[in-house]
């Protein structure tokens, strides 16, 4: 089995440990370039279109059905306790908050409910045990700016929570514990660890790890470590403060792992949408 390198490291995987897991190419409703991935309490997988689709792959992979739209652009995805589920727009710039067993979509937030609004916001995590819903703002791709946006999942009230510039903020991260968010600063290489205190405010921002790629999705296995989906080149990183930076797979053909953006780990698999292509990826036994 061959395992591809990338700037002198070599990957873990073998390359055919990655197959595709739900191919959207030809279905109807077709899958097209899937930014966002969650999975429902089910082991169903769902996802966005480039026109506002929320789709949901159940059957093992083997149907797609199209439940909600929004009418625009679908980024970022995730589930709350009970069942809700939240996406990033990118057209509208706002979040949407679905219900899964009638496909109602309502306007979650857009701002904070005065004269601050959204730009792009990207990434969603979810705290169900304070209650939490927090959501990256990429705000510009050519230059740095603000932030991390936090809402109370009941009254849906919110503010920009962490006001530093980061450069375009995407993938999110909360550890076990919720004391901390992990978020990758695509355009900056690096992912950035914020403390979040017992009283729930941000603490200063810290560099965990840099890279010479472009991170997108971030993760965080039982195994405790992060994994680290990478637009370009089309690779999936995992890290942490044992092991340090390690390259899990590669794909140098761009093909079946084709600019993946979030990833989802699921038993000892990694899932991956590829905004690059029409289908969802699986990555075999990542932390066997």
């Amino acid at each position: 089995m061959s395992k591809p390198t990338w700037n002198g490291m070599t990957a873990k995987l073998a390359a055919e440990k990655m197959e595709v897991y739900f191919d959207g190419t030809f279905t109807s409703p077709q899958l097209n370039h899937p930014e966002g991935l969650a999975f429902d309490n089910k082991g169903d997988i769902w996802c966005g279109g480039e026109k506002g689709e929320i789709f949901r792959i159940c059957d093992n992979g083997g149907k797609i059905e199209q439940i909600a739209c929004t009418d625009g652009f679908i980024l970022g995805l995730a589930f709350d306790k009970s069942g809700f589920l939240y996406a990033c727009d990118l057209k509208h710039s706002s979040v949407f908050k679905i219900n899964p067993s009638n496909g109602e979509v309502t306007l979650f937030a857009d701002g904070d409910g005065k004269e601050r609004k959204m730009a792009i916001p990207n990434a969603i995590a979810v705290d169900d045990e304070n209650n939490y819903l927090y959501i990256t703002d990429s705000h510009d791709s050519n230059k740095p700016g603000p932030g991390i946006w936090r809402f109370n999942l009941e009254s849906g009230k919110g503010e920009m929570w962490f006001s530093q510039n980061l450069s375009f903020a995407n993938g999110i991260a909360l550890d076990s514990q919720n004391s901390c968010l992990y978020v990758a600063e695509t355009f900056g290489k690096k992912i950035s660890r914020i403390l979040i205190s017992e009283k729930g405010e941000p603490g200063e921002k810290e560099t965990v790890v840099e890279m010479d790629a472009l991170p997108d999705g971030l993760w965080i296995g039982h195994d405790g470590k992060l994994y680290i989906s990478c637009y370009e080149p089309s690779l999936i990183y995992c890290w942490s403060n044992d092991t340090g930076l390690e390259l899990l797979c590669y794909d140098t053909t761009a093909h079946t792992l084709c600019h993946p953006t979030n990833c989802v780990l699921r038993g000892t698999d990694l899932y991956t949408s590829n905004l690059g292509r029409w289908h969802i990826t699986r990555i075999k036994d990542v932390t066997g």
